[in-house]
């Protein structure tokens, strides 16, 4: 069966960093785009970013721009979120989610979340100093 484990969050001083990691299993990770997003405490759901199957593709929210990096290295089935220069509104539970069909740029982040079929349970960032 599908399996999204994400690992990695933790506590943070603002202008720190974390780096995520999701480990999949269970189906053909280098056959998929992958997006992470997090939701953060009495807010809804947001999309973060976005990385093609081959990893060649990259789109970010206009929130974290500039100060994450998704990668992922197929050969060890596992998607990354480096978080860098992290600030207090990037406090939320983060989340890796896989896509029903294979997409990239753009339209990963149209179908979000409606058409994406698992999800991690989510690891905790909190930063705060």
């Amino acid at each position: 069966q599908v399996q999204l484990v994400e690992s990695g969050g933790g506590l943070a001083q603002p202008g720190g960093s974390l780096r995520l990691s999701c480990a999949a299993s269970g189906f053909t990770f280098s056959s998929y785009a992958m997006s992470w997003a997090r939701q953060a405490p009495g807010k809804g759901l947001e999309w973060v970013s976005g990385i093609s199957s081959d990893g060649s593709d990259r789109l970010y929210a206009d929130s974290v721009k500039g100060r994450f990096t998704n990668s992922r290295d197929n050969a060890k089935n596992t998607l990354y979120l480096q978080m860098n220069s992290l600030i207090p509104e990037d406090t939320a539970l983060y989340y890796c989610a896989k896509p029903q069909v294979d997409c990239s740029g753009y339209v990963c982040y149209v179908r979000f979340p409606n058409e994406y079929d698992y999800w991690g349970q989510g690891t905790q960032v909190t930063v705060s100093s």
